[in-house]
């Protein structure tokens, strides 16, 4: 007997509540170790984590598809992202199907959780759709006419029996980075179209770029590579879910590099936001050594992202401008290259923009330390001049025994160096005074001269 409207709403209801307690207790959770002073913190908080995740995670997997879509679509954001990288990749595409565009680029362009399985994908078009064809050896290449076959981290096997298979030699992924520039980007004398392109990853422990070989062979389009890329996923998702997307493997192409166009403008964005937070703490007027530390690390990292986009986006240019050179492209295909070109240019402007925002962030954040030091020298300094007099004293009275200086006048030693022991107190006592009062002259001064100049 089916459920009922209402009874499915009740369900799904109770499966939703089920999902956000689990997520309350592991932020209560967290907070309170965070807070909590003990031995191997770090591995304590490790573990009560992973058994929140791992509880959510098999609730998840009890839950049907559509059930787990619903319930990422009531989430905020940052619970969303949480609750997705406890889903099971094997039904990521499942999911992603059923949610709106929005929701599914973002989630495939900032989920956390890495994709390491060996895989082998072989699409084709199926009433003007990619469709996505399983392959497990040869001789299912042998059923579907594939325009698109996207190898992630394959064997050598199975490099050797799909390249035997189509008549082609595939590269191995570990050795791509090897490639000087000036054999990225080749015609062989068949028609074999090779390049060899950089696509970014922004992942949450370090961003780095990805070496991708393309092989166009017979409008069939090759694509291997060393580990799973937001790009590729998204564009999956896209040619499925719309009709005409794509017809060939040209357009296949073509639409990678525009969604790592885009891909690289929404790292900027991340960046302008990580450097807006890193501007409030700057501005502020009082930074201690800590926080400038901290403040640092994070210009260090924008840098380094921002110097990653502005890699992947040269390289993009220079892979479209080697595929419009060679003609290979269509009229509609070359306006297309012509319109990521200028996605890309627009990219270089906010690209100089940082680096200019970097650089004066992180002048600002040195001279904050130095004005530190100078703060702890000028202390150093004061301490000194203090105790420069008592010296002077106590160097008179080190050139001979200091009884003999007072025997003259009956002064037993006792009261002699309790009496200089105290006379050296006040004269510490009138210079440390004496500075305070210079140090305030001068700032009034200062002050008086703000003042004539704001009049002025």
């Amino acid at each position: 007997m089916s459920e009922t409207p209402i009874q499915d709403f009740d369900r799904l209801t109770e499966h939703l509540n089920e999902v956000q307690r689990l997520l309350s207790r592991n932020r209560l959770v967290e907070s309170l170790v965070n807070r909590q002073e003990m031995p191997k913190h770090g591995l304590v908080e490790n573990l009560v984590h992973k058994q929140n995740l791992a509880e959510l995670g098999k609730l998840l997997d009890r839950l049907d598809a559509v059930d787990v879509a619903r319930i990422l679509e009531s989430l905020s954001p940052e619970d969303r992202l949480l609750t997705w990288d406890q889903v099971r990749e094997d039904r990521h595409d499942g999911i992603l199907m059923l949610l709106l565009d929005e929701m599914r680029e973002d989630l495939v362009s900032t989920s956390r959780q890495p994709s390491e399985k060996v895989s082998l994908n072989a699409f084709d078009l199926h009433n003007g759709r990619l469709r996505q064809v399983p392959v497990a050896n040869k001789s299912d290449l042998a059923n579907i006419k594939p325009i698109w076959v996207d190898l992630v981290a394959p064997s050598a096997e199975i490099r050797y029996w799909v390249g035997e298979f189509f008549g082609l030699e595939l590269p191995d992924p570990d050795s791509l980075t090897d490639l000087e520039a000036s054999a990225r980007f080749y015609v062989e004398d068949n028609g074999e179209i090779h390049l060899h392109s950089d696509f970014l990853l922004d992942a949450e422990d370090k961003a780095r770029n990805v070496a991708v070989a393309f092989i166009l062979h017979k409008d069939i389009l090759f694509s291997v590579r060393k580990e799973e890329l937001p790009v590729f996923r998204l564009q999956r998702l896209r040619a499925r879910t719309q009709p005409g997307y794509v017809t060939e493997g040209k357009d296949v192409l073509l639409d990678l590099y525009a969604a790592d166009a885009e891909y690289s403008a929404d790292a900027l964005e991340d960046v302008y936001a990580d450097l807006e937070m890193v501007g409030r703490s700057v501005l502020n007027p009082h930074v201690t050594d800590d926080a400038a530390a901290q403040i640092l690390s994070e210009i260090a990292r924008a840098e380094d992202l921002n110097g990653r986009i502005r890699r992947n986006v040269l390289d993009t240019r220079r892979a479209l401008s080697f595929l419009m050179r060679g003609k290979s492209l269509s009229v509609e295909q070359q306006d297309e290259a012509r319109q990521i070109m200028r996605d890309i240019e627009s990219l270089d402007g906010h690209t100089t923009f940082l680096f200019g925002k970097v650089n004066f962030l992180m002048d600002a954040t040195v001279g904050f330390i130095n004005i530190n030091q100078n703060k702890r020298v000028s202390k150093l300094t004061s301490i000194s001049i203090i105790f420069m007099p008592i010296n002077v004293l106590a160097g008179i009275g080190g050139m001979s025994e200091f009884s003999m200086m007072t025997k003259d006048f009956n002064v037993e030693w006792p009261v002699a160096y309790a009496g200089f022991l105290v006379g050296s107190a006040l004269v510490g006592w009138a210079t440390y005074h004496i500075l305070k009062l210079i140090e305030a002259r001068e700032a009034r001064r200062s002050l008086e001269a703000k003042g004539l100049t704001k009049s002025a």
